[in-house]
């Protein structure tokens, strides 16, 4: 079996050093990707499904995407068989030939989402994204709205402070099924092969990446924000090309 790969330094902090054995946890919106005005315009650069797989084989399998999207939506982006987690953490296939793993969660009244609607609708730009366990306000195509969304929001999780959260996004609220987050994505996947016993790094952009930041933290990895580390996905792509090239 080859050697597995050594992740290099990130290029705005060359002092913290090399990663042997390290498992490698990324999110995508805003970190492997640029943020689009809509989750659906999204552009995914061609050449990053298949680096994925190459960084994935050269760490023995001990890669993920952890993201707040959906698996379907990761699988249409990302058509590449690594393990994932989506719905910050609500669902997870740590295999990636094998159906997801899925906790049971509650429901979102529908009163709640047409109540949503309804408030988009009034603000022209503003969207809504279904999420199996939840749902988010995007309002980066209309910033007047953001606390309204967050109000609305902030009701829906008084009424039931058991089942869910409310999270802050870059321009987006979303209503999260409480017991989910990035970290217990991290959680799930450490204690499985080939993730146990490695180095976590977690790479993130946003406010919903710190819970993974911390959790890789608390195994003795590194929780790394892109601003601080590479400053743009372009870079972040470059250095992961990088990393799979020291193969």
């Amino acid at each position: 079996m080859p050697d597995l790969i050594t992740l290099p330094p990130p290029p705005r902090v060359p002092g913290l050093g090399q990663i042997a054995d390290a498992a490698l946890f990324l999110d995508f919106d805003g970190t492997l990707v640029e943020i689009a005005p809509r989750p659906d315009a999204v552009v995914v650069p061609e050449q990053l499904p298949p680096l994925l797989h190459r960084l994935t084989e050269g760490l023995g399998g001990a890669l993920a995407v952890v993201s707040g999207r959906a698996l379907a939506a990761l699988d249409h982006f990302l058509p590449v068989p690594i393990p994932k987690a989506g719905d910050h953490g609500a669902s997870l296939r740590p295999d990636p030939f094998a159906p997801p793993l899925l906790r049971d969660f509650a429901d979102v009244p529908p009163e709640w989402r047409a109540a949503a609607d309804m408030l988009v609708a009034r603000h022209p730009g503003a969207l809504v994204e279904d999420k199996a366990h939840g749902f988010v306000i995007h309002y980066r195509l209309a910033p007047g709205m953001g606390e309204a969304a967050r109000g609305l929001l902030a009701g829906f999780v008084a009424q039931n402070p058991q089942a869910f959260d409310l999270l802050e996004a870059r321009m987006a609220w979303e209503l999260r099924p409480r017991g989910a987050s990035k970290a217990t994505a991290v959680h799930a996947l450490m204690a499985r092969a080939p993730f146990t016993g490695r180095t976590p790094v977690f790479i993130g952009d946003d406010v919903t990446d710190e819970e993974g930041m911390e959790a890789a933290r608390s195994y003795g990895g590194q929780g790394w924000r892109l601003d601080d580390m590479f400053g743009t996905p372009q870079v972040l792509r470059e250095w992961l090309a990088e990393a799979a090239s020291g193969r």
